[in-house]
């Protein structure tokens, strides 16, 4: 559909005027046009300006913005939005004191998430993801990455990742699949970690990459999941078999996972929460993207990640909701925004950068979505408020009026 959105009260591009990422002063710099419009023709954005420098034509139709605000749809870089079961007993358990680790020691965590979502069929998991896909966008959110990680055997990880290509081929959304079967031991390989290291590499890997059934490949690189060499062995593998490279790194604690990252030039370093000053340092020398987790911190009551002193070292920072059904069961990305201000002493500007353009630069999409550029797609969210500052600033809420992906005003 070419459609033409006139009378916008703040067209927030994010505009990074032909760079990948914002870092430093550029996130707080949004380019914000007011009174603006912009033309989307065969769902690339093809026209910006003010209302009075852009006419519409006939064959184009035309949405009056009433002078709310507009902004890219938000990129939620980080996710594991498949999934089967709940572990709202662990939620009531970890109010009592039990921690995330102890929960897991005890048969929770992640294999509780496994057992479930074994157990469910595709048809089941594709329809329980679908449901979650179109509430994300109610939210604001056009792409999502997710990734595998809760089947943790051949047959499992296949399912999951065959509900992902239908996602992909099928929403409206725009996903971006991951593998992340170093996720955590199967419990049928829990005297034997190096077979299971094994079948990831010889047997797991092969088959994704001859199928290209995922972009990139994580891992979960923290004490009592894969070690530094575990995991070094495993991003090798994947890289040789085509796919990019992300790690989940020192969420529980510090490893020197973030410097294996930007060593093995990953496209991101995810969570963070326990990074070292090394760790930053060898990021603000890479072009390895650092994306944190504000909700996962909120909900475990963990520590946050340092994004200020990060933004401030010259890392380019992305913010993502980590949706999942054991530590952020939250999909809203602009409930992100607010946790990044009130606790993460980021600007609203450094926000909304992080969960768009940078976002995007953590999928390597950031050629493409992140921003409204001409040239760039048309993925355009607009908000019922007249200041982006208040979707932040009015939490709890949700702010969406039109959600516009590709060209194409939705209907929910």
């Amino acid at each position: 559909m070419d459609i033409c959105i006139t009378n916008i009260g703040q067209l927030v591009t994010v505009a990074s005027l032909g760079a990948s990422t914002k870092k430093r002063e550029a996130m707080r710099d949004l380019s914000i046009l007011q009174n603006a419009s912009i033309v989307i023709r065969d769902g690339i954005i093809r026209e910006i300006g003010t209302f009075d420098s852009i006419h519409p034509v006939d064959d184009i139709h035309t949405v009056d913005a009433g002078g709310r605000v507009a902004l890219p749809g938000f990129v939620d870089s980080h996710t594991h939005t498949v999934f089967a079961g709940s572990r709202e007993s662990e939620f009531a358990m970890r109010s009592e004191g039990r921690t995330y680790q102890e929960i897991a020691a005890s048969g929770g965590g992640i294999a509780s998430t496994m057992r479930a979502t074994r157990a469910a069929t595709k048809k089941e998991l594709l329809h329980s993801a679908e449901r979650r896909l179109q509430e994300m966008m109610k939210h604001g959110t056009t792409t999502v990455e997710i990734k595998s990680g809760y089947g943790l055997s051949v047959d499992a990880e296949t399912k999951m990742l065959d509900v992902l290509r239908d996602l992909h081929e099928q929403s409206l959304t725009t996903v971006v699949p991951t593998f992340l079967g170093a996720h955590s031991f199967p419990p049928e390989f829990s005297n034997d970690h190096d077979g299971y290291i094994r079948l990831l590499i010889e047997t797991m890997l092969p088959y994704i990459g001859e199928r290209k059934s995922a972009v990139f490949c994580d891992v979960f690189c923290e004490q009592g999941y894969f070690d530094l060499l575990q995991t070094e062995a495993i991003l090798a593998a994947a890289r040789r078999r085509g796919l990019m490279l992300k790690v989940h790194a020192d969420q529980l604690s510090s490893s020197g996972a973030t410097e294996l990252a930007v060593r093995l030039d990953a496209i991101s370093a995810d969570h963070l929460e326990n990074i070292s000053d090394a760790g930053i340092d060898a990021l603000s020398r890479s072009n390895t993207i650092a994306t944190v987790l504000p909700g996962a911190s909120f909900f475990l009551n963990h520590p946050y990640a340092p994004a200020k002193k990060m933004i401030d070292a010259g890392v380019a920072v992305a913010i993502a909701t980590d949706f999942n059904p054991g530590s952020t069961m939250s999909f809203s990305m602009p409930m992100m925004l607010t946790i990044a201000c009130t606790q993460m002493k980021m600007t609203p500007e450094e926000a909304i950068a992080a969960a768009t353009l940078n976002g995007a630069a953590a999928l390597g999409l950031s050629d493409k979505i992140g921003s409204l550029e001409i040239g760039k797609a048309g993925d355009v969210v607009l908000y019922d408020v007249r200041d982006y500052r208040t979707i932040p600033y009015h939490y709890g809420y949700n702010h969406v009026w039109k959600v516009v992906k590709n060209g194409t005003m939705l209907e929910f």
